[in-house]
């Protein structure tokens, strides 16, 4: 009983800790693309401009009990921050509870963290932030240590198997991907290793090709339209991370047959 009350306190810690820092990475996702610092100033309701105090800042529970709406103005307030948090507090106990080392747990979170920044600006804005595969780069780095599983080479390789590709038919074909798409897969290449970049860069077609023939056949684009792939390559990257050795598995069966 002692054991059970111990692990839910702990698991109630790791969800609140997570939506505490996905909602710092709202901050991120809302304040880059408008040039606006997110290390510096106050959190501000954007409807009234009201200076927000701790009470409206409390991850999910703010939201709650306001009902969705500004203390100050009663403008409502959008979910998606709320349902981001939700997802860093999951993530967070995912990580926690399957991976034994944590260092391998928070280096994952802390991978999940970049792909959630990277999805979501590049739904407001069509465009990934270098910034973004710096931070993906230096996660990289310090994976070597923390998940040793992934050999240099593996790395080395994972970096150019998807991205040089791209870059090849970003040139061919003008427009087929964005700069960004392509230093992201780079960049998340040199942690995934090459087997799993793969998994996940089939993954992120899959996904998109089933979005886009969606568009076409709702006719809200055109064939010439262009819709952001970027959150399609976090997709696949987040799944390939955790289920990508048993997708491979389970494709290499049916190979056999």
């Amino acid at each position: 009983m002692g054991v059970l009350i111990c692990e839910t306190i702990l698991g109630i810690l790791v969800f609140f800790t997570g939506t505490c820092i996905f909602s710092f990475l709202n901050v991120i996702i809302y304040r880059v693309p408008r040039q606006m610092s997110f290390v510096k100033g106050f959190s501000i309701c954007p409807s009234c401009g009201k200076r927000l105090g701790p009470k409206d800042l409390v991850p999910v529970f703010s939201y709650l009990f306001l009902k969705g709406r500004c203390r100050y103005c009663k403008a409502s307030i959008g979910i998606r921050d709320t349902l981001i948090e939700v997802l860093g507090g999951l993530l967070a106990l995912l990580c926690v509870y399957k991976y034994e080392n944590y260092g391998t747990a928070l280096t994952v979170f802390a991978f999940f963290s970049i792909l959630t920044v990277v999805a979501f600006l590049d739904i407001d804005t069509m465009e990934i932030e270098d910034g973004c595969q710096i931070a993906a780069v230096i996660v990289a780095a310090i994976s070597i240590v923390t998940m040793p599983g992934i050999s240099l080479l593996a790395r080395l390789a994972g970096a150019l198997c998807v991205s040089l590709p791209m870059l090849v038919l970003a040139v061919v074909i003008p427009g087929a991907f964005g700069g960004g798409d392509i230093k992201l897969m780079a960049a998340c290449g040199l942690f995934l290793g090459w087997k799993i970049t793969l998994v996940s860069a089939a993954l992120a077609i899959l996904f998109g090709g089933i979005y886009g023939c969606y568009l076409l056949a709702a006719k809200k684009a055109d064939r010439k339209a262009h819709f952001a792939f970027g959150p399609f390559l976090c997709i696949g990257m987040a799944i390939g991370l955790l289920y990508g050795i048993r997708l491979i598995d389970w494709y290499l069966s049916l190979m056999v047959y």
